[in-house]
């Protein structure tokens, strides 16, 4: 039996000590199919070009001749060394810095391939890297892959493990792609494209190697969530509620304000859903403001109407407390019982509590992470809603579901992304997209000024406060750091709280315990204090009406997304709102970004550009989103190729043959291996 490359430790590479191991372990890799897809993330060029086709500032190999007497020069502990060239028909000169030893190779009419930086004012080459044709190396004419590599393991080392990975495991790679599919794009074989983008003889057989490697890791992903469709769609043992449409319009009609029309429109979708037998699971996406809670309130009391319970979990005790609050002024009319469950409720109070949900007196329960222990217990839950999804890990969210039998599940999200991206990503999912803002929203003025007008943004938070509002206050770092050169929020609260001796200064981070945080918050919310020094844990927070500007320092240390939300913390009120951006960026990106957040105040918008600027890796955060974190693809640049994945595996998941043609057993290994067979809900 052919043993598998995921099974094959990188121990078994020749030249991969005990020691060298464990330095691979820290990278992520252990085992030889881990190695093989460490993908580069770039290459050097080391084919020669002459010197008519190379401009200033230009990357460039040279065939070289040593044609001047070499020159050392020492300064301090360092050195320069020179040596005139020849590259016909131009002469220039070569220079390396601390590397003397080089002089006394250098001999008159010894041929040298130079690799450096051209600098055409000087006539010169700033040399990176230099080999000896007559010494028979091997780099010359070549593209060489560069690894993300650090500590111990050099760029040299790993590229001579992956070839000798590559010669002693490579008949192991498997095919997975059915021949249908490399038949219809051309692709070359899952052994070849992997060896290529390891070596590539050139650019063109490089990018034919990431293109196949990049439909195979878009297409499984695919695959995956069209799987889950074909196989859950069908199942009838979901949640069936029985609200009717008279019920639920009493409920709406008695809110203090009319749904907007786009949320009429989600409703319509979220109902329809719960009323059908299978498992409802969709992403309610909206901007900062635009009613998402509402709908889930509507989800909730249908709900419970139709004999079940209802659990909202959110990331922040006191935004459990603010759900908690709304919700219980909502469901009063309606006898719908409320219950709050967080780290702070304990003693009698959590156990009457836990007895009241066991028994289903209580209908309601809003909680953070600990609605997921073991000693909480429903007595029918059939519709689970997480706030801000993004902030729970997928075994969070899995636990808190597997509390009932096969609930609905409503995910809310207050970081839009494009509609289409969201349906392909989310696959799994449905999903539903506010776009609109109820009426009477404040709009929020932002402007972006330089570091060199502080005393003017301190002027706007001085006659904030007068006024009786409040006011944040956000920077990027905890302390002071010696390799950035960006505000600390201990420092600024210390020079806040000497600015405005006559104001009460918060000061929150993320090394605060939940209380703490907690007990900041509540004073920040009840005007006790009126400016709030803070980090971003703030993002995601309470709704503090009565706050009206949102100052941000150094404000291109942040993403255009992530900007987006801290201004969402103010506007929430019937004042006039701002957001200031307080930045001095150095990069065109971060013009672009506070220039993108002065023009839009629109959460797509905004999106979009981020998308454009960060790429999809930082834009949708770390593993905690459930996203997958693809080796090669890249979400925006290959967004039609992702398109194409999911066209091919919805079409092929349709054929009856995928599931009993031998051509297709590689692909149903694979999502048995994926765990989709079982039914599980992939989050």
């Amino acid at each position: 039996m052919t043993q598998s490359l995921d099974k094959i430790e990188v121990k078994k590479i020749t030249g991969v000590s005990a020691q060298k191991q464990g330095e691979l372990h820290a990278f992520g890799v252990s085992t030889v199919k881990d190695l093989l897809e460490y993908y580069p993330f770039r290459y050097e060029d080391y084919r020669p070009r002459t010197l008519s086709e190379v401009k200033h500032g230009d990357k460039v190999t040279l065939e070289t001749k040593v044609i001047g007497i070499p020159v050392l020069q020492r300064f301090g502990g360092k050195s320069r060394l020179s040596c005139k060239m020849v590259a016909e028909p131009w002469m220039f000169t070569a220079t390396w810095f601390n590397r003397q030893y080089v002089r006394e190779q250098l001999t008159i009419g010894r041929e040298i391939v130079l690799t450096g930086k051209w600098d055409q004012k000087r006539n010169q080459i700033t040399v990176t890297d230099y080999e000896f044709p007559d010494r028979g190396e091997g780099k010359t004419g070549t593209l060489q892959p560069v690894y993300s590599v650090g500590a111990k393991i050099t760029q040299s080392w790993i590229r001579k493990v992956i070839h000798q990975a590559l010669q002693q495991f490579g008949d192991l790679i498997p095919e997975i792609l059915p021949q249908l599919i490399l038949r219809k794009y051309d692709f070359m074989p899952r052994k070849r494209a992997i060896a290529t983008i390891h070596k590539p003889e050139d650019s063109q057989e490089g990018q034919q190697g990431r293109r196949r490697m990049v439909y195979e890791e878009l297409f499984l992903f695919q695959l995956k969530v069209q799987a889950f469709r074909v196989l859950n769609r069908g199942r009838m043992d979901g949640v069936v509620h029985t609200t009717d449409n008279a019920t639920i319009r009493q409920f709406v009609r008695s809110l203090p304000f009319e749904l907007t029309n786009a949320q009429k429109s989600v409703e319509l979708e979220i109902l329809h859903d719960m009323r059908s037998p299978y498992c409802m699971n969709r992403l309610l996406q909206g901007d900062v403001g635009s009613g998402k809670t509402v709908l889930a309130a509507i989800a909730l009391f249908t709900t419970v109407r139709s004999g079940f319970q209802g659990a909202l979990m959110v990331p922040t005790e006191i935004l459990a407390e603010q759900h908690m609050r709304s919700l219980t002024k909502m469901f009063e009319p309606f006898e719908i019982t409320v219950g709050l469950l967080t780290g702070s409720v304990n003693g009698r109070k959590r156990k009457d509590l836990l007895a009241s949900l066991q028994m289903g007196m209580t209908d309601i329960v809003v909680g953070t992470h600990a609605l997921i222990q073991e000693d909480v217990f429903f007595r029918s839950l059939g519709m689970v809603v997480t706030d801000e999804q993004h902030r729970f890990g997928v075994n969070q969210r899995g636990v808190l579901r597997r509390k009932g039998y096969n609930p609905d599940v409503l995910t809310m999200t207050a970081t839009p992304i494009p509609r289409t991206l969201a349906i392909t990503v989310f696959g799994d999912m449905d999903v539903s997209t506010l776009s609109e803002r109820p009426k009477g929203r404040v709009p929020i003025t932002t402007y972006w000024v330089k570091h060199d007008l502080l005393e003017r943004v301190l002027k706007l938070i001085r006659r904030e406060v007068d006024q009786g509002r409040q006011a944040y206050l956000i920077c990027p770092l905890i302390e002071e750091s010696d390799k950035l050169d960006v505000q600390n929020v201990i420092d600024l609260h210390i020079q806040m709280s000497q600015a405005f001796p006559d104001f009460k200064v918060g000061l929150l981070h993320g090394r605060m315990t939940p209380g703490e945080k907690d007990e900041v918050m509540r004073a920040f919310y009840s005007n006790d204090l009126q400016l709030l020094v803070s980090t971003t844990v703030v993002e995601v927070g309470v709704d503090v009406p009565n706050a009206t500007l949102m100052v941000i320092m150094d404000a291109d240390r942040f993403g255009l997304s992530q900007l987006h939300q801290l201004r969402g913390r103010v506007g929430r009120g019937v004042h006039a709102s701002f957001c200031v951006l307080v930045a001095d960026p150095k990069s065109e990106i971060g013009r672009e970004r506070m220039s993108a957040m002065t023009e839009t105040d629109d959460g797509f918008e905004v999106s979009r550009r981020d998308l454009e600027l960060r790429g999809p890796g930082d834009f949708f955060g770390t593993k905690q989103s459930g996203l997958p974190e693809f080796r090669l693809a890249d979400m925006t640049a290959d967004f039609d190729v992702l398109e194409q994945a999911r066209d091919d595996a919805a079409e092929l998941l349709k054929d009856a043959q995928f599931w009993t043609s031998p051509d297709f057993a590689p692909l149903r290994s694979y999502l048995q291996g994926e765990q989709i067979f079982q039914g599980d809900l992939i989050d």
